[in-house]
């Protein structure tokens, strides 16, 4: 219904008014609308009449004669609504209802008018206390009663005695409670002046003939209110200011009454109403507790309601007289009168009121302090001198009140804005009234941000922050650097990140004030991770044994581990003072940039400068320990995660060689293919001589094929129960003798023996390889009694001492054919030389030589292969190279070494005898039938 009526006008209100659809009040015949401004946003309410409201009523009438009297009455009706508006534009007072908007008819016949924005009317809130329903959020309790009153004998005082008006019709419907709870007076349709004549308005009386008619052909909405009309106006027709004041006292009593109405009942009947004042009994008055239902205040029973309900107006109180009653003789209601008259009150008087002011706030109801209090201390705000006073009362107000959150956001918060953020900036001017506010808004910040939302926050609050950040006063610069881990709370980390981290950043690298120096590496803390104002605990160094607990309650991280190894730390590296408190500051960040920061970074970056801090000349032995602490923590962590990482790429890797566990262990460089340091020297000799070397056996072995037969070096590793002793070096040609025989077991132990040395062959066991078949006829291994014609069939065994009955020679086809095992039969003595026969050393030698030739390091004793050409290992014979005649004189020489190196280690000892073996020079094709060994430059004759 009332949504087609709002689209049926069409006025300048409608047009400039955003309106809600339906009503949100009712008061006598208007309906009231919560609207907007268009172009500024500003709240407002909309009263809107509706003249089919006038109909219902003269339908049930009938009759054509009747249609002209009832046009006329409702033509009446309209004018003094239209009064009624238009006297809220003439009469401008705090406590009457301000007009936005002028009344204006509608295409309809209907009126409407736009006024400040308002809850309700007085008697909507009487009626949802009757009905136990708090839609409104006003709360009528006893302060409140006693505000609203004071605020309504306020508005009568202006009305009386600067307008010479008399209102005609208080009412509870014409009194309407606003926004900020104050109490306003409205329904001036029946005001006028009075009728004694001494007026210099010229405002025309009220006819009292037409207002206390009462028109059955309309509602009772429009009409005069019997009862609380005053006796003067129905019994003595006379219009004064003092029938406002009865009226004032009828509605005190329904104000305390249950329910909520007059104590005078007239069902708008003049006749009734002279009837109850016929009676004492019937009419209000001390006797009967003023016919209130419940008890009232003995302040009002003392002086105030006497004075107003009485018969005679000369007893009354004036509306001056009433504000000066005791009713209103308490701390609170006086405040709140100080408080409305606060703008024409002295300087010194303002800053004295509000620094008393908290001192009482407590005992204000939460209702007064948000819709009184607050507000008008908002509106204070514009005197910059008393910026810093009004913010301390603002914010003990939001501590108080339950719903402090969102009053801060609606009221607080834009004046806020509104002071520190709007006007000139850059004027290089220092603004002392303001910067006391700034530093009250920032020691209070905790519940700034607890009141307020992130997007509020980031909006207004940080701006705010910033500000205080670029203030030229180190005081104030200190409190905004100590809101940091309350604004940590609130904001995002891309803001804390990009916007608010490069300001600090400035601050710290600009100021030269040591306070504001260690107050931003206290920010960097925080940022960091710390806990602002907390001594980090030492971290330890993990050596000691003793497990620290980790404080709960800890704040996480804010900057990200980028952020800070490339812009915290370096911030840190560029501080040039030593001052310990620095230092020390200093030393705090790093403990939480040690608990982030990469192992690399801490040791590349983090510990020279905790080095050259530590060594500042102005710290104490405590701090230097500290220092060390820290150093020594960070180490340990680094040595650990260092050490676990080379664990790691090992494990990858794999294991380490066996040559370097060799080198390492015996600090030797093994030999390639296992020969020793002599059979170097021998190479070498040969070499240069134009000799065949066994490198070069070794070399040929490698380009050819594997059926290719080359010399191996086995090395037999001595065991702990049968040590063996080294072996001569022996040949396939060479004579053998009896006790140069190998007995099986030895053989077998040969062939099952790991090898130390890596060859030329796959790391395999011989065992795994088949026998091998000669490729070539000249690389067949010779054998004595094999004949054959070539070059290598002349040479000859050269020839042995006779006497010994041992030689270093074995007859491999020999050995092969015995079938008992010798040395079984042996003494045990000669238990360690079962595998090692030598020259000139019997099987009958002690035990004690043995051990010796146990004990020799030599590595010129070549293992003997198998006694018979059906061992797999027949194919390994030694074989000398065809047609060189240097051969069988090389292998003498290396025999005749074999032999010195061994005599050289037993010396000519008990048991050994004479184990000198002269050189004999071979027979053949290559060696000389004469003389002894060449000597000196002869020795490379065959070079020349």
């Amino acid at each position: 219904m009332f949504s087609s009526a709002l689209k049926s006008f069409s006025s300048n209100i409608s047009s400039n008014y955003t309106i809600a659809p339906q009503p949100t009040s009712t008061s006598g015949p208007w309906k009231i609308f919560d609207a907007k401004k268009k172009s500024t946003g500003k709240a407002a309410s909309v009263f809107m009449f509706d003249k089919k409201s006038l109909e219902p009523n003269s339908a049930s009438l009938g009759g054509r004669g009747s249609t002209s009297g009832l046009r006329k009455v409702h033509e009446e009706v309209l004018d003094r609504l239209r009064r009624e508006a238009s006297s809220l534009a003439r009469l401008r007072h705090p406590n009457i209802l301000e007009l936005a908007e002028p009344i204006e008819d509608t295409r309809n016949g209907g009126l409407m008018f736009a006024t400040e924005p308002v809850q309700a009317s007085l008697q909507e809130l009487l009626h949802d206390q009757d009905r136990g329903s708090r839609s409104k959020q006003v709360e009528l309790d006893e302060l409140e009663i006693q505000k609203g009153l004071l605020q309504v004998s306020k508005g009568l005082e202006f009305i009386h005695d600067s307008a010479e008006l008399v209102h005609g019709n208080l009412t509870p419907e014409a009194i309407f409670v606003n926004a900020k709870s104050d109490w306003k007076i409205s329904g001036l349709g029946f005001a006028g002046g009075p009728n004694t004549g001494n007026t210099t308005k010229g405002n025309a009386p009220i006819s009292l003939h037409q207002a206390l008619h009462y028109d059955h052909r309309l509602p009772r909405s429009v009409q005069l209110n019997l009862d609380y009309s005053s006796p003067d106006f129905v019994m003595d027709s006379n219009v004064t200011a003092y029938a406002d004041m009865f009226s004032l006292g009828l509605l005190i009593i329904a104000l305390y009454n249950s329910p909520h109405h007059s104590p005078l009942e007239t069902n708008s009947s003049v006749s009734t109403y002279k009837r109850l004042f016929s009676s004492s009994a019937s009419v209000p008055n001390a006797n009967n507790n003023f016919l209130s239902a419940k008890p009232l205040p003995k302040s009002l029973l003392g002086d105030a309601l006497p004075k107003l309900i009485t018969r005679r107006p000369a007893g009354r109180f004036s509306a001056r007289e009433f504000q000066e009653s005791r009713f209103f003789d308490n701390i609170l209601v006086s405040t709140i009168r100080f408080l409305d008259s606060l703008p024409a009150k002295t300087p010194n008087e303002k800053v004295q009121f509000l620094r008393g002011l908290p001192k009482i706030l407590p005992q204000f109801p939460d209702s007064v302090m948000e819709r009184k209090l607050l507000p008008a201390l908002l509106d204070e705000m514009k005197d910059r001198e008393l910026i810093a006073l009004i913010l301390q009362n603002m914010i003990a107000i939001t501590k108080r009140l339950k719903s402090g959150k969102q009053a801060f956001c609606d009221k607080v918060i834009p004046a806020l804005e509104t002071v520190f953020l709007t006007g000139p900036k850059g004027t290089g001017e220092r603004d002392s009234a303001k910067e006391a506010g700034l530093m009250i808004l920032l020691e209070n910040m905790k519940t700034v941000a607890e009141n307020c939302s992130g997007r509020e926050f980031k909006a207004v609050i940080l701006p705010i922050i910033y500000l205080a950040l670029d203030s030229p006063t180190h005081a104030i610069v200190d409190s905004g650097l100590k809101t940091l881990s309350i604004a940590l709370s609130v904001l995002d980390f891309s803001t804390i990140k990009n916007e608010l981290f490069p300001v600090i950043a400035q601050v710290f690298s600009k100021t030269n004030s040591l306070g504001i120096k260690i107050r931003g590496l206290e920010a960097f803390k925080v940022l960091c991770g710390g806990k602002d104002g907390e001594d980090e605990q030492y971290l330890g160094d993990d050596l000691d044994g003793i497990v620290v607990e980790k404080k709960t309650g800890q704040s996480s991280v804010v900057l990200d581990k980028y952020t800070i190894q490339e812009k915290v730390v370096p911030l840190m590296k560029a501080i040039k003072t030593k001052e310990p408190a620095v230092m020390m500051a200093a030393l705090d960040v790093f403990k939480q940039v040690g608990r982030i920061a990469d192992s690399d970074y801490l040791a590349l970056e983090v510990l020279p400068v905790l080095w050259t801090f530590s060594l500042g000349p102005l710290l104490n032995l405590e701090q230097f320990s500290k220092f060390m602490a820290l150093i020594k923590s960070l180490s340990g962590r680094i040595e650990r995660e260092h050490s676990r990482r080379i664990q790691e790429l090992t494990a990858t890797n794999g294991t380490t060689s066996t040559r370097a566990k060799d080198f390492t262990s015996f600090g030797t460089v093994p030999t390639p293919n296992g020969t020793s340091t002599e059979d170097l020297d021998d190479d070498f000799e040969a070499l240069v001589l134009g000799r065949k070397t066994a490198s070069d056996t070794a070399n040929n072995m490698l380009d050819g094929d594997w059926n290719t037969t080359a010399p191996t070096r086995p090395s037999i590793p001595a065991s702990k129960s049968s040590q063996q002793t080294p072996q001569s070096s022996s040949f396939a040609w060479s004579q053998p003798t009896s006790s140069d025989s190998a007995p099986p077991s030895a053989i077998s132990a040969w062939a099952t023996s790991p090898t130390t040395t890596r060859a030329v062959t796959p790391d395999a066991s011989l065992s795994t390889f088949a026998s091998l078949t000669p490729s070539s006829p000249f690389n067949n291994p010779l054998q004595p009694s094999r004949p054959s014609n070539n070059l290598a069939s002349q040479i000859s065994s050269p020839p042995l001492p006779q006497q010994h009955a041992t030689g270093s020679t074995i007859d491999w086809s020999t050995a092969s054919k015995a079938t008992v095992n010798p040395w079984i039969a042996s003494p045990p003595g000669t238990a360690g030389l079962s595998n090692a026969p030598m020259s000139g050393l019997s099987p009958q030698t002690g035990g004690g030589i043995a051990a010796m030739v146990s004990n020799s390091k030599s590595g010129l004793s070549i293992a003997s292969p198998p006694p018979s050409q059906s061992s797999q290992f027949a194919s390994f014979s030694i074989a000398p190279p065809p047609g060189r005649p240097s051969i069988g004189q090389t292998q003498t020489q290396s025999q005749t070494q074999s032999q010195t190196q061994i005599n050289s280690t037993f010396g000519n000892g008990v048991g050994l005898g004479r184990m000198q073996q002269p050189q004999q020079p071979l027979q053949g094709a290559g060696g000389g039938s004469g003389g002894g060994q060449k000597q000196g430059l002869d020795k490379y004759e065959s070079l020349l």
